[in-house]
């Protein structure tokens, strides 16, 4: 299957069937023992620059739309939980954002930048929301991610970004840009809502300056290599 270049999840749901057949139904555990499942590969996120962010940012078709996408980037959401969230999860007082029910139904709360604040502020005054904080077309319902989706590619297209963009790249530019910054991987961790580390350290491949910066043992040896080498 393999070599026909089906994906590994669809070579594991394979194997996930014959192992349960042989073993449940037919009571051959020995046939299916052999059988290995297929390991994923991880890509690297795509990651924007700041620039190219400020540019995403700008480019975004409405207010509404600049707060929602200011939000994910801000403050690191997933889209799901930037389109569910309430008025009510704004807290000016301790200057943090609440997440409800995020992934694996776990709440947390994410830092509020004095400048994210200001934009919230300027489209609560514009707009009024009452529950959701950016409403669909019908006020009863929040914006649907998928809507959210349609403004970054449009804001992407505006702002003539080349590179692969959605929603989850603004996330992923997020914890790269607090990853560059210095910020420990394991506050990260916390900000992102992610259960494992290990999730959270994919991002240490797209890090540039975190990469850049680090000393190269070489230059640390106590020797000089340009002078009085002879040629190979």
């Amino acid at each position: 299957m393999a070599q026909q270049q089906v994906t590994p999840s669809t070579i594991n749901a394979a194997i996930s069937a014959l192992r349960f057949f042989f073993t449940v139904t037919v009571e051959k555990p020995d046939v299916v023992r052999p059988l290995r499942t297929v390991t994923k590969p991880r890509k690297a996120p795509v990651v924007l620059s700041q620039e190219e962010m400020a540019r995403l940012l700008q480019a975004a078709p409405s207010l509404k739309y600049k707060a929602a996408l200011s939000v994910a980037y801000g403050a690191g959401l997933r889209v799901s939980e930037v389109a569910n969230l309430k008025v009510k999860d704004i807290d000016s007082q301790r200057m943090m954002l609440r997440v409800e029910q995020g992934k694996g139904q776990r709440d947390r709360d994410v830092m509020l930048s004095p400048q994210l604040l200001q934009l919230l502020r300027e489209w609560w005054k514009a707009a009024r929301p009452q529950v959701w904080l950016f409403p669909g077309q019908n006020p009863i319902n929040p914006i649907t991610p998928h809507q959210i989706g349609r403004a970054v590619t449009a804001a992407k297209e505006l702002a003539g970004i080349a590179k692969r963009v959605s929603p989850h790249t603004l996330r992923h530019s997020f914890a790269t840009h607090l990853l560059e910054q210095g910020v420990d991987i394991r506050v990260i961790q916390v900000l992102l809502g992610h259960a494992k580390l290990e999730t959270t350290a994919l991002y240490t491949r797209v890090a540039i300056n975190t990469v850049r910066d680090i000393k190269s043992p070489l230059d640390r040896l106590d020797i000089k290599l340009t002078k009085k080498t002879p040629p190979a």
